[in-house]
């Protein structure tokens, strides 16, 4: 996948001005695909050249004037095509998880704290997520939205950027505490 599908997919829901494409990754789409907001004005600006996405300018009196995006036919056609093509394995790659494998030879002190940082993390994006799946859903219970709910797609995604990120937090805390039994059981021993 690259960035533009991700971008495209975004902008399916409205026009977005390049800080409202930001901020609509940061909450939603970050889940599952990461982006600074430099890459996405970039990106736009590519998506626009080749006719995916077109802009208009926004004229506002007390604020610089914005440009506002919205995906093409061309755009939609190409979200199409890449939604027909066969989805590549997804795998990890994380350095904590290089520095967990090097931890029994390298010392644990600083690894220990950098799981706990990383559990903390996940359990505020787990409270964003939450918040994010109950504003799209709204007074619809989960199973009923499933199934008559409007556009569920970055609520599906949601609920996947949730579950990994309990599993993610419930494995940095176990990790850390089986990395600080050991070092006990090292200086007792």
């Amino acid at each position: 996948m690259a960035l533009r599908h991700a971008v495209l997919a975004a902008l399916l829901d409205g026009e977005y001005s390049g800080y409202q494409l930001a901020k609509a990754f940061d909450v939603g789409v970050a889940n599952f695909w990461y982006a600074l907001p430099q890459q996405l004005y970039a990106e736009l600006t590519k998506l626009e050249k080749d006719g995916l996405v077109a802009g208009r300018q926004v004229v506002q009196e007390t604020r610089p004037n914005k440009r506002l995006f919205h995906v093409t036919d061309a755009g939609r056609a190409e979200l199409e095509s890449f939604a027909a093509a066969a989805a590549k394995p997804s795998f990890i790659r994380d350095d904590l998880l290089v520095k967990v494998q090097a931890a029994d030879r390298i010392g644990t002190g600083p690894v220990i704290g950098q799981l706990e940082e990383r559990a903390s993390a996940a359990d505020a994006k787990i409270e964003l997520l939450g918040a994010l799946l109950r504003q799209l859903r709204g007074a619809a219970d989960e199973e009923e939205f499933l199934l008559r709910g409007e556009r569920i797609g970055p609520y599906l995604t949601c609920l996947r950027g949730l579950a990994f990120e309990r599993e993610h937090r419930d494995w940095c805390r176990r990790i850390a505490a089986v990395l600080r039994e050991r070092q006990k059981i090292n200086a007792d021993g």
